[in-house]
């Protein structure tokens, strides 16, 4: 699975910003809970829509987004 099946973006939909196919979930909120420490149980209890396979998808998404920016890299 590639993530472009499960994540998608729409300047009408949540300011552009991707988020996960048919929801408002965006992949920011799916990165911040987890970084929370929320379990990805938890996620998709919390956000029924939520599939396990998005949020897969969410962090292979950001993966690929941070390799092709360096200047994200550089962390004082």
């Amino acid at each position: 699975m590639h993530y472009k099946e499960r994540i998608t973006t729409n300047p009408k939909v949540m300011l552009g910003k991707p988020v996960t196919k048919g929801t408002r979930i965006t992949v920011e909120l799916i990165l911040r809970k987890l970084s929370e420490g929320m379990s990805i149980n938890d996620l998709l209890k919390a956000y029924p829509h939520l599939k396990k396979e998005d949020i897969f998808a969410a962090l292979s998404y950001s993966a690929d987004v941070i390799s092709k920016d360096a200047t994200l890299l550089k962390i004082s």
